[in-house]
């Protein structure tokens, strides 16, 4: 008992060995902090920016407030209507309100274009569930520039020129394609046994898309619905084009925000409200963009 001791006692006494950094962990972590260096500096640009006047801006690179420079709120007040500025509450709603009801809209169709193109076969002419799958793609391939003409000529027919359904009605055209092109593949990725499962327990094609397929299509559809929102919510020629004076969106807005003399004051308050939305969004959905739903799915 006595030796058993002693090797105990001296046992907790012995200092535990710190492992070793290896050149390639080093490295690794130098990396990572130089990549969130040059990730972070913009946004950091940004905000100091945000907070000075003409004459903190010019007198070069300054980032301590009240040490370096003297800080203002000029940049904020001006995208509210003051100083001079241009009140951009309005084309901030007109983009929220454009890009979710475009996206909702295109996630919709999509993944139901999406199911049927990855479960059942069809046929046009020559083209199959392959060519069918290339062709809404390929509709994102030509330059919008092709696009504007039709689009706005479209829209004066229907009476939607300068409207908010007008730009969701185009955004649809152009968004649905990134759904159907995203939740085609992921479909495909989904065990076709999960829908003859489904059928043997008396579920028809409906019951098995909603209560069985959907569920473990939930990483693809949180993708397919962020390309869309991204991609709607950037997007400023089609804004620019189809709009005048009663219907603005964000990126239009804060376009008019430059003059003779460029205001990056405001123009940078402005670019971090823009992304405020996605960044946000980003950190909602980071948890459902993990696979691996469908380990053990098929019995």
């Amino acid at each position: 008992m006595t030796d058993l001791t002693q090797s105990a006692a001296l046992s907790r006494s012995e200092p535990e060995a710190v492992p070793a950094l290896r050149p390639g962990l080093i490295a690794k972590y130098v990396f990572i902090l130089l990549w969130s260096a040059f990730v972070v500096f913009p946004f950091l640009w940004a905000l100091t920016t945000s907070f000075k006047d003409a004459n903190g801006v010019t007198n070069g690179a300054t980032w301590l407030p009240w040490i370096q420079y003297r800080p203002s709120t000029q940049g904020w007040s001006s995208l509210f209507g003051g100083a001079g500025g241009t009140d951009i509450t309005r084309p901030y709603l007109n983009s929220i309100a454009v890009t979710l009801g475009a996206s909702v809209i295109s996630i919709t169709l999509g993944t139901l274009a999406a199911y049927g193109l990855s479960r059942f076969t069809f046929r046009f002419g020559w083209m199959r569930n392959a060519d069918i799958t290339f062709f809404f793609i390929s509709q994102r391939i030509m330059p919008p520039i092709v696009l504007a003409i039709p689009f706005f000529l479209m829209l004066q027919a229907l009476g939607l020129l300068d409207t908010l359904a007008g730009l969701i009605l185009v955004y649809v055209a152009l968004l649905m394609p990134i759904a159907v092109w995203v939740m085609v593949d992921f479909f495909n990725s989904i065990p076709r046994g999960l829908d003859e499962m489904a059928w043997m327990d008396g579920c028809d094609p409906v019951t098995t898309f909603v209560r069985v397929i959907l569920p473990n299509a939930l990483p693809g559809l949180v993708v397919a619905g962020m390309f869309c929102v991204i991609f709607g919510w950037n997007d400023f020629f089609f804004a620019f084009t189809l709009t005048f004076t009663k219907t603005q969106l964000l990126p239009v807005a804060i376009v008019a925000l430059n003059s003779s003399v460029t205001p990056w004051w405001a123009l940078s308050a402005s670019a971090l409200i823009s992304i405020a939305p996605l960044v946000l969004l980003a950190f909602l959905v980071e948890r459902f963009l993990s696979k691996g739903g469908l380990a053990g799915a098929v019995r």
